[in-house]
């Protein structure tokens, strides 16, 4: 048997080392190709996990929901008024009870700025149910005064701090130029602790 082979219009050919270097390539592009697959499936079953906790979450806060409108409505029949609003009364007597001006002095205490002091304070609960505090600061510059306000949003005890007014005035006997009404939250140390 004869075989014609013309080198000039057929060059030759290394096949096997082709198919080794190409070969390897595409194994591993066939493995990475698997991994990736694997990757996203496992991603879309803990996502798949995620989507029934979230519903059943959800779930939970509609029965919630649903016991808290019954709990409303049973408590705003007439008949139930009165024990109502004596409910009411004695929570809000509790939280006042629950401010210490012991504590609250300690912590403008320990943020208070030097040649500033407190003219007046004054706690209320606000429409969110939170104990806010409105003080009203007095002292010989502005600049402690804006020092206090940035120590009482770095304390662990005042959040939300906000200057409402500020008032120029002469010196007097105390030598106060600046007065300055300040708003803040106040949190108190059992609740601050169990904030992460």
């Amino acid at each position: 048997m004869r075989l014609d082979i013309n080198l000039a219009s057929q060059p030759y050919e290394d096949v096997r080392q082709f198919w080794r270097a190409w070969g390897t390539g595409l194994a591993l592009l066939a493995l990475l190709t698997l991994v990736l697959i694997f990757y996203a499936i496992s991603g879309w079953l803990i996502a798949r996990q995620d989507r029934r906790e979230i519903a059943a979450y959800r779930a939970q806060i509609a029965e919630r929901d649903r016991e808290r409108r019954d709990a409303e409505a049973f408590l705003n029949r007439a008949e139930n008024r009165a024990t109502r609003d004596k409910s009411q009364f004695l929570n809000a007597l509790i939280e006042r009870k629950a401010f210490s001006w012991t504590k609250v002095f300690e912590e403008l205490e320990r943020v208070m700025p030097p040649r500033i002091h407190v003219v007046s304070i004054h706690p209320e609960m606000n429409a969110d149910s939170q104990l806010e505090i409105k003080l009203v600061v007095a002292g010989d510059s502005r600049d402690r005064a804006l020092d206090l306000v940035r120590r009482m949003e770095s304390s662990q005890h005042f959040q939300r701090t906000e200057i409402d007014d500020v008032q120029q005035q002469q010196g007097g006997q105390t030598g106060d130029s600046v007065k300055f009404d300040i708003r803040a939250l106040y949190v108190p140390e059992t609740a601050s602790r169990s904030v992460p």
